[in-house]
């Protein structure tokens, strides 16, 4: 996409949000005219944090505190307006309610005061939990297995901004003390020009493990360059998956473990999936598939018995779950498809956007399989 073009569209629904909250929740609350004169202040302050925002993403250096400060605004934006759409549908029943006026009255000012105190306290709480990386321990049973692997699945850490070089040394210092078999990377990685990128990419070297680093690449390696991030990455050391696979264990004992480019690739026509031959001459062994959008289990063959997917983070601010639920047929966790073929779904060990997560904790996921 032009980047003026999605610059343009993106702030444009900015500003159509804007307007909502203010014509749909402060100018209905029973406030003095002052304070709603600061409310719309703030909006407008929020709003320019927002260019700036997108500003120092894409196209020039700022320090770290200040893109700190420009990525809250999109976060506290869009709890600003879930809590406009609650306030909105509770003023209308309420008004409708058949009860008395006094009592109404009584209503409306516990509703006013509740909504600003829940809007403030959501986006405090979402600040404060995307501060910390949980661990998650899965045990996956899978047949056929011979014997336990231990996989560590990293999953959209969207390096750039605030997602720099010591935020990748902590996670690297945390993965090699699980002591993994291998460790597995779904995709969105990068999430600025590679060029930016390559001294917190070089921490991924440190990683430590049996079998090696192993990589997906994510819809949006497809936005900064793809095949220059993809010879970056290889360079690290890590094997990056494209539409194939390769054996983990010995022979006999181990599985196959695959890998395809993500579906964004069927926009661009280039690196597209191909999950034939991702599968082409596997041993006779379980098969696991590293594939980063979890629709794209629609397309897996009945040889697979685990995917390994992320992309979604959960939702990151709760809310936006429910949206995220219309493309996507898993948010998060374990899920048995069928018979044969399970997924987990990773929340994503880094956030895209405001340091914000409500409900959607990042995650370092520690998964054993095991034979069922």
């Amino acid at each position: 996409m032009n980047p003026i073009l999605f610059f343009t569209a993106f702030l444009g629904v900015f500003i159509l949000i804007n307007m909502y909250i203010s014509k749909r929740l402060i100018a209905k609350l029973d406030i003095k005219d002052k304070y709603k004169l600061y409310l719309r202040v703030f909006l407008i302050v929020n709003f320019f944090g927002i260019i700036g925002y997108m500003l120092g993403r894409y196209y020039v250096d700022i320090p770290n505190w200040l893109y700190f400060l420009f990525s809250l605004p999109i976060g506290i934006l869009f709890l600003l307006f879930c809590t406009a759409i609650i306030y909105d549908i509770s003023r209308v029943i309420l008004h409708h309610s058949p009860i008395s006026q006094k009592r109404r009255n009584f209503f409306k000012r516990s509703l006013d005061i509740s909504s600003l105190v829940v809007a403030s306290s959501l986006s405090a709480r979402a600040m404060y939990e995307a501060r910390y990386v949980k661990l998650e321990k899965v045990n996956i049973k899978i047949k056929n297995l011979k014997k336990p692997y231990k996989i560590v699945q990293l999953s959209d850490i969207h390096i750039g901004g605030l997602i720099d070089k010591d935020f990748i040394h902590k996670i690297v210092q945390r993965v090699n003390a699980l002591n993994p078999d291998l460790v597995v990377i779904t995709g969105d990685l990068v999430d600025i020009d590679v060029k930016h990128a390559k001294e917190t990419l070089d921490e991924l070297k440190g990683l430590n493990s049996k079998y090696g680093t192993f990589f997906i690449v994510g819809n949006h390696e497809y936005f900064h360059g793809i095949a220059t991030i993809i010879e970056t990455v290889k360079a690290l050391g890590i094997r990056v998956l494209e539409n194939e696979n390769v054996y983990i264990g010995e022979d006999g004992e181990g599985f196959n473990l695959a890998g395809v480019y993500d579906v964004f690739g069927y926009r661009t026509k280039t690196y597209m999936p191909d999950i034939d031959r991702a599968l082409h001459k596997l041993q006779e062994s379980p098969t696991i598939l590293l594939a980063h959008q979890p629709r794209y289990i629609e397309e897996v063959k009945d040889s697979v018995d685990l995917i390994l997917s992320g992309h979604t983070h959960g939702g990151q601010l709760y809310p936006f779950k429910f949206l995220v639920n219309l493309v996507q047929p898993y948010i998060s966790g374990l899920h048995q498809h069928n018979e044969n073929l399970q997924i987990y779904v990773n929340k994503g060990t880094g956030f895209w956007g405001p340091p914000m997560r409500l409900g959607a904790s990042s995650e370092i996921t520690d998964i054993t399989i095991i034979p069922l």
